[in-house]
C-alpha cells in the first residue's frame, strides 16, 4: 500500500487529486493540507510514501515545503504540482528534494503513474516539464544559452556509453523496471547506474539529470513525444 500526502490551499484540487489518487486500491490517502506548513507538519506525523505539493500555497509554499520535508523526513518522495506559468518554480524545486513534476492540466494516469514512480524510488518528471524548463532557461539569452548546454555536454561527455543511455531515459522520464527493459538488463544494475551518473553530473536528483539531459541534448526526440 503506497500512503499519499496531498497539499493545496484550493478544497477542489485536493478532491480532485484525492478522486484520481482513489481510483488505486493500492494508493491509501492519509492525510491532506491546506497549506505548506500543515503539510509539513503532517508528512512528520503520518510518514507518507509520497506527499503531492501544491506549487503556489500560503504561508509557506510548496518549494519551502519540499525542502523541509526533504531534510527532516527524507523517506517521503515528493511530487510537485505545477503549471506551465510557474517555470521558475520549478527550477526552485529542482533544488529542494523534489522527485516529480506534473502539470495540474495533465491526465489523470500521469498523476497515478507518478505517484507509483515516486513510491518506488524513481522520478516522475514529465518530458513537457523538462524541456519547458529547458525552453526558460534559455530565455536567458544566447550567450547563456550556449554556456549552460556547452557546460552540460562537458559533464555528460565525461559519462560512459551506457551511462549516456541511461541519462537519455531518465531525461525521458522513465522509471529504472522502464529502462531496465529498454537495455534488457536487471533493475538493480539500472539503479547503479542511476547512481553514478547522479554523482558524475554532480547533481542531487533524477529530475534534475533530466533537465541537464535536455540541455545536453541527449534525449531522443520520439522519446520526449511518447514519453
Amino acid at each position: 500500500m503506497t500512503r499519499v500526502l496531498i497539499a493545496d490551499d484550493e478544497p477542489m484540487i485536493r478532491a480532485g487529486v484525492r478522486a484520481v489518487l482513489s481510483t488505486d486500491p493500492d494508493i491509501e490517502i492519509v492525510a491532506e493540507a491546506g497549506d505548506g506548513h500543515e503539510a509539513v507538519e503532517l508528512v512528520r506525523l503520518h510518514r507518507p510514501d509520497v506527499a503531492v505539493l501544491d506549487v503556489r500555497m500560503p504561508r509557506t509554499d510548496g518549494i519551502d515545503a519540499a525542502a523541509e520535508i526533504s531534510r527532516t523526513v527524507p523517506g517521503t518522495g515528493i511530487i510537485m504540482l505545477t503549471t506551465f506559468g510557474e517555470d521558475d518554480y520549478i527550477l526552485r524545486a529542482l533544488g529542494c528534494g523534489a522527485a516529480g513534476f506534473l502539470i495540474k492540466s495533465g491526465e489523470p494516469e500521469e498523476l497515478l503513474a507518478g505517484v507509483r514512480a515516486v513510491a518506488g524510488g524513481a522520478a516522475c518528471l514529465s518530458p513537457k516539464v523538462a524541456a519547458r524548463v529547458v525552453a526558460h532557461l534559455a530565455s536567458g539569452g544566447a550567450g547563456d544559452r550556449a554556456g549552460r548546454r556547452a557546460a552540460a555536454r562537458e559533464k555528460v561527455a565525461g559519462l560512459t556509453p551506457r551511462e549516456r543511455e541511461v541519462l537519455s531515459f531518465l531525461g525521458s522520464g522513465l522509471s529504472n523496471g522502464q529502462i531496465a527493459r529498454r537495455l534488457h538488463v536487471v533493475e538493480g544494475t539500472v539503479k547503479a547506474h542511476v547512481s553514478s551518473v547522479l554523482s558524475r553530473l554532480g547533481v542531487e536528483n533524477r529530475a534534475a539529470a533530466a533537465v541537464m539531459a535536455h540541455e545536453a541534448g541527449v534525449v531522443p526526440a520520439h522519446t520526449t513525444e511518447n514519453g
